[in-house]
């Protein structure tokens, strides 16, 4: 599977999840959940669990390491898999798989910037013409993470 068609998944999903229908026939989306592909598991632990306050819901262990991870705050789910793990289920995808971008909506910007003090900042905090101020960092897994607070700081 390419990036291209996987980037038309993606929007499909998208589109779907927000538009509700396909072919005028109702599709039901019960949860979207992001996958993260990492070289290795463990090192993304401590952002996500210590840092960020996920808890994990569930591991699979795998030849060298972890596998497969679940992690879980309320109303949020992110999965990590190792590339090794994806390589052995659906190699295209490993070979597509590459950095990829979330966008976060927090209650306090402040504390997340306590919390990921030391992280690789992609870019310091700013005010966009849209009413957020964000911060741009990288996870340990390379993948690039916006967090946002909209409204008063």
């Amino acid at each position: 599977m390419t990036k291209p068609l996987i980037s038309s998944l993606l929007i499909l999903v998208s589109t779907l999840a927000s538009a509700g229908a396909l072919g005028g026939q109702e599709v039901e989306v019960k949860r979207l959940t992001s996958l993260l592909v990492v070289e290795k598991v463990e090192p993304s632990l401590e952002f996500w669990v210590e840092r960020l306050g996920f808890e994990v819901a569930d591991e699979v262990p795998g030849e060298g390491g972890l596998a497969f991870v679940i992690l879980k705050r309320p109303g949020i789910e992110l999965m990590l898999q190792s590339r090794a793990s994806v390589a052995a289920d659906i190699p295209a995808i490993a070979e597509a798989s590459g950095p990829s971008s979330l966008y976060i909506e927090v209650e306090d910007l402040a504390a997340i910037e306590r919390a990921l003090e030391g992280v690789d900042l992609v870019f310091p905090r700013r005010t966009t013409f849209y009413g957020a101020t964000e911060i741009g960092v990288r996870d340990p897994g390379g993948h690039w993470l916006v967090f946002a607070q909209f409204g008063d700081d």
